[in-house]
């Protein structure tokens, strides 16, 4: 399978299968869960919002005023749902996520965990639409939403233009699937009046990951990279570069960025790139690397000429995501998907560190 087809797949193609698995299409417990921040029962942003309206949000394709706070929230693109239940709203419609990795009827596992904590009766649930080839604007718009949000997003001018009819929209900030984690809470919690609530979520998240990083101290001062192998296509493989929020994740547990991964981030225009393995020498200085595939991974890269010559390869010191678990799912970082999976993310990542030679 291909990066840009497991790109796809991911995040159920939210309309740029632009890398390998790179969630696109599709990116905590601290002393405050984000998962049970949630507020009972409420499909609509709090009355007593800490933001004051209306609110200007500049972004990649122009700029977006909100003009009150808003009660009915469409979220598009990757993390945005996750954000606004995070901070007690449900969305009245959010991307239906397929079946890739592990899902609950189309619902991420930590999604509708928060969402069933927040007691919602039926009508309150959100309704999920399709993003896979294009995102669906009829079904949002039969949800009638006030607000559609998705600071990491891929939206085309079109859809912009398309989405901007049913209701103000706010899509990626900078550039297409590249929003840091915490910058679309900030970005979300702006737009629904709780900024105060977004920087108390943020500050919680960065204190759960600290803290489970820090059961590992073999990782202080290693380096790491994500990549996308194929056991059945070992003549290239994909590196997610620094614009990216799943190499960007591996800094907040502690890793250094390689000098290799640094370089090949110069003047990029997307997230990821592919690299034939006859260059794979070229990569000796990733410590530890953090890949999807099948559990077969491993031993078909130590065995393969090329990709073998990889410290990192030859150590063992590589992580591998199961694309049929939940932490496929979880590379690129959200609200509700840090509490949920740190501390398994974390041990992975400490045991493989602890390899390194």
């Amino acid at each position: 399978m291909t990066a840009s087809r497991l790109a796809t797949i991911s995040r159920r193609l939210t309309a740029t299968a632009l890398a390998a698995l790179t969630v696109i299409g599709m990116s905590a417990c601290g002393s405050q869960n984000a998962a049970t921040t949630a507020t009972s029962g409420n499909n609509s942003a709090s009355q007593s919002a800490d933001g004051a309206f209306p609110v200007t949000i500049k972004h990649a394709l122009g700029e977006t005023t909100i003009q009150s706070q808003p009660k009915r929230v469409a979220a598009i693109g990757w993390g945005a749902d996750d954000a606004l239940v995070a901070l007690g709203i449900a969305p009245v419609t959010l991307k239906d996520n397929g079946t890739f990795g592990k899902t609950v009827d189309g619902f991420l596992p930590w999604t509708k965990d928060a969402l069933d904590k927040m007691n919602l009766s039926a009508d309150q649930m959100p309704t999920l639409h399709d993003e896979s080839d294009d995102i669906d604007a009829e079904a949002i718009a039969a949800a009638e939403p006030d607000l559609i949000i998705g600071p990491y997003s891929g939206v085309t001018e079109d859809q912009y233009k398309t989405l901007s009819k049913i209701a103000p929209t706010v899509p990626q900030i900078k550039a297409a699937w590249s929003e840091p984690w915490r910058d679309e809470i900030e970005v979300v919690a702006q737009a629904v009046g709780k900024e105060d609530e977004g920087k108390q979520l943020i500050s919680d998240l960065e204190n759960t990951i600290a803290s489970e990083a820090a059961k590992y101290p073999d990782i202080k001062g290693k380096t790491a990279a994500v990549l996308y192998m194929d056991a059945s296509k070992l003549s290239s493989f994909s590196l997610y570069n620094t614009l990216d929020t799943r190499a960007q994740f591996l800094n907040d547990f502690g890793f250094e960025t390689p000098d290799s991964v640094k370089k090949i981030s110069e003047n990029a225009s997307t997230f990821y790139a592919d690299v034939s393995s006859e260059n794979a020498d070229q990569y000796a200085d990733i410590d530890v690397i953090v890949t999807y595939g099948t559990p077969d991974l491993l031993d078909a890269i130590q065995k393969d000429p090329l990709l073998s010559k990889i410290p990192a390869v030859a150590n063992g010191s590589v992580v591998v995501i199961d694309t049929s678990t939940e932490m496929a799912n979880a590379l690129s970082p959200t609200a509700l998907s840090i509490p949920a999976t740190a501390a398994e993310y974390a041990k992975m990542l400490g045991e493989a560190a602890a390899k390194v030679k």
